[in-house]
């Protein structure tokens, strides 16, 4: 069983400037029985993009479960596959004279930070999106894991102050992109997934897609 994808296609945009980027999909929230997403809102739960792209086809989201239910089950042969995959990555990108970039958060919300993977491989830059406080508040991250916090309906006075702190903040928008959210820039979050390229004390701006297009929970910013 493969951990590590490759084809997604919003990672796939960072080619353009450079960059390739692996992904871990798993089974989002409860899906596989397991919590993967502590901070889920309901809009987020129900906004996932888990299954958009190749994610509407049953045999993908089995191999998601497998994967979360494979990486409760036996950490230790989880983390071993992951590295030796991280490694044969970094190889393929160094062949094809590309940046490698790692985003082990696709569809899930773990605190990568405490496997001691980052460390194993300090010149290649990690980053995710996640909705944990305290990943932002209380933690000192490896220098080469960069974390985008995500805006949701139920954290929103949260995400002003991780903001306040100077850390990026995704948001997701209904119409066009203001220039300005918070009294911070915006930057198009769409263009490519390469979030520590993203200016400090930015706002992500994202498009609604999927299911949040029918959001009535508050995800959705429609002001």
């Amino acid at each position: 069983m493969k951990l590590l994808s490759t084809s997604n296609a919003k990672i796939v945009k960072g080619e353009k400037l450079g960059y390739m980027t692996a992904g871990l999909h798993l089974a989002p929230y409860t899906l596989s029985g397991k919590n993967v997403c502590s901070h889920a809102s309901k809009g987020c739960a129900f906004a996932c993009l888990n299954t958009s792209g190749m994610g509407i086809f049953k045999n993908v989201q089995a191999a998601r479960i497998a994967k979360t239910q494979f990486f409760w089950d036996n950490k230790e042969a989880f983390l071993l596959q992951l590295e030796k995959e991280l490694t044969s990555f970094i190889k393929k990108c160094a062949k094809k004279n590309m940046i490698p970039a790692i985003r082990l958060n696709l569809t899930s919300d773990l605190p990568w930070e405490n496997y001691g993977i980052m460390e194993k491989f300090p010149n290649v830059q990690f980053y995710d999106y996640s909705k944990v406080p305290n990943r932002f508040i209380n933690k000192v991250l490896p220098a080469n894991y960069h974390l985008t916090f995500s805006r949701s309906e139920s954290n929103e006075e949260t995400a002003k102050l991780i903001s306040n702190m100077g850390h990026n903040v995704a948001v997701v928008f209904a119409n066009e992109l203001p220039q300005t959210y918070w009294g911070k820039p915006v930057v198009n979050g769409d263009e490519t997934d390469l979030r520590f390229l993203d200016g400090k004390g930015s706002i992500v701006g994202l498009s609604m897609k999927g299911k949040a297009k029918h959001d009535e929970t508050g995800f959705v910013v429609r002001a």
